[in-house]
């Protein structure tokens, strides 16, 4: 996905619910005043700044869960709002996750075990992976308001783990009713496993088919507007530490069949076997130059089984091996 998001118009309707002004939020943030009216794409490090600028404008470090609460299903964008009639707390979790990038270049992650699930947010273009802090109360509560919601159940999570400076925070263990971390190494809140198997209220198969086709409109739309090839890639990056991802789990990322990635693909004259190889060889170069990671290391970044595996592979793409592709880059450098 492309580095440009349109601020949803919840956004804008949450500021004027916690009684800020937004002409004074977008000055704060030094965006261009076109972003006034709403219609203007933004960059990631210019919506970053806005929500900075909430922060900075309200004087208040807890703002994020302000807006977050202060919001309800009617007013969210399409992809809670079907949500909201999903089949079970996991089901909703999915379908804001498969059709967040309608949105904005943003994953929400959802990592299942044995009694919890992880749920994590991350950018695409953040710097460094650092994320205002109101944005992260505000994702993470949003996530949280629609379970609550949807279940009609007050759930409470096991923990929640945010990547910033200490600070003590009664606000926040009293919103999500549990141990809250702070200067953590990622932003996560964990939840009972169990909870995601809770049923929603309000399913309604009828109502998601006719939800489930429009979003499905605007992720065709979407994916038409821009290289299927780069989206592909750059979910082949952040999945590949966790094994060979197939093209059944990256249509899945993209919200599309199986079948219907690889008509997209056809049309665009590339394979999925292609696309894999070539992100791995890229990878494994980047991985090559960082002296710190040893071989077996770098193949298991790139998803294979064995250390011969890559190996084989790295001859194919270089007519070398690793090591000696690693000893003849160092003298170049």
């Amino acid at each position: 996905m492309s580095d440009h998001l349109r601020i949803p118009s919840a956004f804008w309707e949450g500021i004027q619910r916690i009684g800020l002004v937004r002409q004074e939020v977008i000055t704060r943030a030094q965006l261009p005043l076109r972003v006034l009216q709403g219609d203007a794409p933004v960059s990631t490090q210019q919506f970053f700044s806005l929500w900075e600028a909430v922060e900075e404008v309200s004087q208040n470090p807890t703002i994020g869960l302000s807006l977050a609460t202060a919001l309800d299903a009617a007013v969210m964008p399409p992809s809670f709002l079907a949500a909201y009639y999903a089949r079970d707390y996991r089901d909703a979790l999915q379908r804001v996750a498969r059709f967040k990038r309608l949105c904005a270049p943003e994953a929400i992650i959802l990592e299942e075990y044995s009694d919890r699930s992880d749920i994590q947010l991350r950018w695409s273009y953040a710097e460094d992976d650092i994320l205002p802090p109101a944005l992260v109360d505000a994702s993470l509560a949003s996530l949280l308001e629609l379970g609550r919601q949807g279940t009609g159940v007050p759930l409470v999570p096991l923990s929640v783990s945010l990547a910033r400076a200490p600070f003590e925070s009664e606000v926040h263990e009293r919103y999500f009713g549990c141990s809250v971390k702070f200067g953590a190494a990622q932003n996560c809140m964990t939840m009972r496993r169990t909870d995601l198997d809770r049923l929603f209220l309000n399913y309604n198969t009828a109502l998601l088919e006719i939800l489930d086709h429009a979003l499905e409109s605007q992720m065709e739309k979407h994916v038409n507007s821009g290289s299927l090839s780069a989206q592909i890639r750059w979910i082949l990056r952040r999945c590949l530490t966790a094994g060979r991802p197939d093209i059944r789990t990256v249509a899945s990322e993209l919200a599309m069949s199986g079948r219907s990635l690889q008509r997209h693909l056809t049309d665009e004259g590339v394979s999925f076997q292609g696309l894999l190889s070539q992100t791995r060889h890229q990878l494994a170069l980047e991985y090559l130059t960082d002296a710190s990671l040893s071989l077996m290391e770098v193949a298991y970044m790139l998803g294979y089984e064995d250390q011969n595996s890559f190996f084989r592979a790295f001859r194919q793409w270089e007519a070398c091996t690793p090591s000696e592709w690693r000893t003849k880059n160092e003298v170049l450098q």
